[in-house]
């Protein structure tokens, strides 16, 4: 038996289990579609939508079936954690952990950490290690004292000084990304030519 997939449109969707998983049921093979939140529990929305008709959803742990591609997808009803588990035991089994945030904070217009930063290096590698990443995000940041231009590039000194320090404790060059945001992604909000310690920053982010 042949298996169709009616056309999906999706929009403003922030994390969803499942597009067009299919689903044996005694009568054929039918769409399930499932909206659940991203891991730090936001939810966007979803629509899902062929030539008969469409739905959106927007409340987490709802789903929607599409019979097939000539009837259009059913009203979202709600579904339990215990069936998502049980239905994409597999996908869920193979989906990548979510990113580790680190945030280490620098001395006062340096590209210098500060002591309790540099103690948390090793938590830094520890997790490299353990997921064996070969994507390490590294976005230099600063206060919004002095020029715009000059911060931009003394927050790259910062991701530089960072990637340096990973590079020097055996993380490959090439799984290192480092950019600059300057001042222009502030941690704290403040205004212009103001020194903030915890906008002096540099945010590593391990895949």
């Amino acid at each position: 038996m042949g298996i169709k997939r009616g056309a999906m449109r999706r929009k403003l969707a922030s994390f969803f289990l499942a597009v067009a998983f299919l689903v044996l049921a005694a009568c054929g093979t039918k769409n399930l579609i499932v909206l659940v939140p991203d891991p730090d529990g936001s939810v966007g929305a979803i629509q899902v939508a062929n030539s008969a008709g469409s739905v959106e959803m927007k409340t987490p742990n709802q789903a929607t079936v599409v019979p097939d591609e000539n009837t259009a997808p059913r009203a979202p009803a709600d579904i339990t954690m215990e069936e998502i588990r049980v239905l994409f035991a597999e996908a869920l089994a193979i989906q990548p952990a979510p990113p580790v945030h680190f945030i280490l904070y620098f001395e006062k217009d340096s590209n210098r950490l500060n002591s309790e930063s540099l103690g948390r290096m090793a938590d830094i590698l520890a997790a490299i290690r353990k997921r064996a990443s070969m994507h390490v995000g590294v976005i230099g940041h600063s206060d919004t004292l002095g020029d715009k231009l000059y911060n931009q590039n003394l927050s790259m000194r910062r991701a530089a000084a960072v990637r340096d320090l990973l590079i020097q404790n055996g993380v490959p060059a090439g799984h290192i990304e480092a950019t600059s945001h300057g001042e222009k992604n502030l941690l704290i909000k403040t205004g212009d030519n103001v020194g903030e310690p915890k906008n002096r920053r540099v945010e590593v982010v391990v895949r």
